[in-house]
């Protein structure tokens, strides 16, 4: 069976601005603070705070990781084709996958977050944007599914 044609995608992913090189930069920034900082509190006498301070920050070292890590396979795709609207969603591991009817299928808003309804199915979607483009995916999507609801049809025969 051929595939239906996309009439709208949307795809959203968290933020990665730090690249390999940027982290390993990042990494080694923190870990001559480190070594400055250790070294003065060592010279002070202070020693067993540098036990402290490496795990600090080593700990924030390996927290930056595991965001790349999960940042690198999430994303969030919304998709409308003739008579299908798909939400698919990749958080790290987590895998989530919703399927609605366009004619069917509203929009809701509950505080700031925004969510794709239809009877008693329900997903999040834009988690990954920003408050200001959260509204901009429902101004879009809610004026595709107009669109899609209300196709204008040109009869030659009914022009004047």
């Amino acid at each position: 069976m051929p595939e239906s044609p996309t009439l709208f995608e949307a795809r959203s992913a968290p933020l990665a601005s730090l690249d390999a090189r940027g982290f390993r930069m990042l990494a080694g920034l923190l870990l001559l603070g480190f070594t400055f900082s250790g070294t003065v509190v060592m010279l002070m006498g202070a020693w067993p705070v540098t036990a402290f301070a490496g795990a600090e920050t080593a700990l924030v070292i390996g927290l930056l990781a595991l965001y790349r890590a999960w940042a690198r396979g999430s994303g969030e795709t919304v998709t409308l084709t003739e008579g299908r609207l798909t939400v698919r969603r990749c958080e790290g591991r987590r895998r989530e996958e919703a399927s609605f009817d366009p004619f069917w299928a509203r929009l809701r808003w509950q505080g700031a977050r925004l969510f794709i309804r239809q009877r008693r199915d329900v997903i999040e979607i834009g988690r990954f944007l920003a408050p200001e483009e959260r509204e901009d995916l429902a101004r879009v999507l809610e004026a595709v599914l107009r669109r899609y609801r209300e196709p204008v049809f040109d009869n030659p025969q009914l022009r004047g």
